[in-house]
């Protein structure tokens, strides 16, 4: 059995990037990108505006999305939010306890530009976290606070990776005719 040729490794690396560049992929970051257009162009919505049924869940996501977007300065966007979570129990002994909890959160979100009141970005992220209920009463209630601020952690990571995938900065407004 022969091994391939060194050079055609060499460039597998090379050709990728044509490839990507090809396909009209550019670095979210990159300047020009739409890390660098929205980074702290973002107005989020306040925590005590946000529909949901936590509101400590509701300051942790804010919190994370502008460590992660930028806190606005000057807003040339809004984004509007909504939180639900739930908790399951997952392991249940014989003797009818429920031992290990999953915290499943859904995180729906709509960035709007501003100055025209077109929707850019919008959809819908969920995730979920789980907790051990074996401890004490302190332990316990210590684990579900951690796994929801985990879950926050997460879907902030989800709704800033979409919108910034996905928004298209270029959207024209609608015409009426």
């Amino acid at each position: 059995m022969s091994l391939p040729d060194p050079r055609h490794i060499l460039a597998l690396p090379l050709v990728l990037l044509l490839g990507l560049a090809a396909c009209g992929f550019t670095p979210v970051y990159a300047p020009g990108g739409t890390g660098a257009a929205l980074y702290g162009k973002i107005a989020i919505q306040s925590p005590e505006e946000i529909k949901t049924d936590n509101e400590v869940n509701a300051y942790l996501l804010v919190r994370n999305l502008e460590e992660r977007l930028g806190r606005a300065s000057g807003s040339d966007y809004r984004l509007d939010l909504s939180l639900r979570t739930r908790s399951e129990g997952q392991a249940i002994t014989a003797g009818n306890e429920t031992t290990r909890y999953s915290i499943v959160g859904v995180a729906s979100y709509s960035l709007t530009r501003l100055s025209d009141g077109v929707i850019v970005a919008s959809g819908s992220e969920d995730a979920f976290t789980g907790y051990s209920a074996t401890g004490s009463t302190v332990e316990t209630l210590a684990g579900e606070r951690d796994a929801n601020a985990r879950l926050m952690q997460i879907l902030a990571d989800q709704i800033t990776a979409r919108v910034l995938t996905t928004a298209d900065l270029a959207a024209a407004a609608p015409t009426a005719e």
